[in-house]
């Protein structure tokens, strides 16, 4: 049983929101579109309120119902928090203090977990977590957020690619493949760990990304189930076009795009921050909501507006960056952001749908398979 009633966890989710529209505009800001000065403020803080509070908040909350353990909804609480302190122009040592301890709390969780169950998966989500905390780490003795970075993008893909991985055991993956991803692993993480002393590193982490992307798309269930209906493939292909914007990110990692200072920097980042996180999370978001805040969030092809939205927009920014044409990477940026609202949007149009629908039977179409 969770610790924590769904209507006390609303609040947490709403401090990650927050965030999130405060990252969001805060990217804005940095494609010179005009946007409140509190966020404008932030502009240079736009990572950190993009992935250690907004993910930071809603990974450790999701963690936190999974647990079942009330001290585990501290680590949400912290991320958001941090991210309020940012917006709220607090000196950043209290942000990075925030994250550190919702990172801290985070790890202590994912290692019960695997102290409960010794699986690949289980660790690869505590290695995420020991991510994230050692970019909180690299912020705060740096004073700088580049030194963070790949260590807190290394959060989110191993947090989603643990996850993916626990749903190959449905599937009969040869054992060769399983130490395959081991060492995609391995080699994310030294290429990150590489990074902090030497440019080579990121070369070495972006060939990482690659392999991971042909590994999933490898052998994911996406592949199969995007041979399905209703809201099996709609999860499919969200799954499968986040691949391609992480194999892309790695091509172009390849290329020195991680560097700082490389003209191709924003879209490497972004093919992974957006192409292939937000992916995941509007693919997973039928899902994980209704578990965290317990309602209904039955499926409709209107789902695939903001994901196709997300996709053509970020093409756009991708290809302003690449050829130089800054008016085209701003116009993508600008409708990335409206898409990742028409998303929000979508979700609470489907909440109020599922409300109406209660007590009724949901049609065959609209069940996760």
């Amino acid at each position: 049983m969770t610790k924590l009633r769904p209507a006390y966890r609303l609040p947490l989710l709403a401090l990650g929101m927050l965030s999130l529209l405060g990252g969001v505009l805060a990217g804005l800001a940095r494609l010179a579109w005009g946007v409140p000065d509190i966020a404008a403020a932030q502009a240079g803080q736009h990572g950190a309120l993009m992935i250690g509070a907004f993910f930071g908040t809603v990974i450790s909350l999701e963690r936190a119902v999974a647990l079942g353990r009330g001290w585990t909804y501290a680590a949400p609480a912290a991320a958001g928090l941090a991210g309020l302190s940012l917006l709220a122009g607090l000196p950043p040592i209290v942000a990075q203090l925030g994250l550190i301890l919702a990172a801290s709390l985070l790890f202590a969780g994912s290692l019960l977990v695997v102290k409960q169950l010794r699986a690949v998966f289980t660790t690869v989500l505590a290695l995420g977590a020991l991510c994230w905390l050692i970019g909180d780490l690299a912020w705060l003795v740096s004073g700088n957020i580049l030194p963070a970075i790949p260590w807190w993008l290394a959060f989110l893909i191993l947090t989603i690619a643990g996850e993916r991985l626990e749903l190959t055991r449905f599937l009969p993956t040869p054992t060769a493949a399983q130490h395959a991803f081991v060492v995609i692993v391995a080699v994310i993480l030294a290429g990150a760990t590489l990074s902090l002393w030497l440019p080579a590193g990121l070369t070495l982490y972006a060939a990482g990304l690659l392999a991971l992307a042909v590994w999933l798309v490898r052998h994911d269930i996406a592949r199969r189930n995007a041979r399905q209906r209703g809201l099996t493939r709609f999860i499919a292909l969200a799954l499968l076009g986040g691949y391609a914007w992480l194999a892309l990110a790695g091509v172009l990692g390849l290329a020195g795009a991680f560097e700082p200072g490389h003209p191709w920097r924003d879209a490497a980042l972004h093919a992974v921050g957006l192409g292939f996180v937000f992916s995941m999370v509007m693919g997973h978001a039928p899902i994980i909501f209704p578990a965290v805040a317990r309602v209904k969030l039955p499926y409709h092809p209107a789902f695939y507006l903001p994901l196709a939205g997300l996709h053509l927009s970020l093409l756009c920014r991708t290809a302003g960056l690449i050829d130089g044409q800054f008016a085209l990477r701003r116009e993508g940026g600008l409708i990335n952001a409206i898409m990742l609202l028409v998303f929000v949007v979508t979700m609470a149009a489907s909440v109020f749908r599922g409300r109406r629908m209660t007590g009724k039977p949901v049609p065959p179409h609209e069940t996760h398979r």
